[in-house]
């Protein structure tokens, strides 16, 4: 068995409880540009797989609904 199949897998969304616990008060101006510009850019990246995702989803909604009477 391979080490990495013993740490446990990461709990999804808990980067972000973390995340936004974070103390900012010892961050000065600039870090906190830069961490705006990161959380940005992360929200584009979330946008990306949304969307992303909604398209797979109707385009499967399309597929199986395709003759089906409503």
């Amino acid at each position: 068995m391979a080490f990495e199949e013993l740490e446990p897998r990461p709990v999804p969304g808990a980067a972000l409880k973390t995340l936004v616990r974070e103390d900012l008060d010892p961050y000065g101006v600039e870090e906190l540009e830069e961490r705006i510009s990161a959380l940005e850019g992360e929200i584009e990246r979330v946008r990306a797989a949304l969307h992303k995702k909604r398209d797979r989803k109707n385009a499967a909604d399309a597929l199986f609904s395709f003759g089906k009477e409503e």
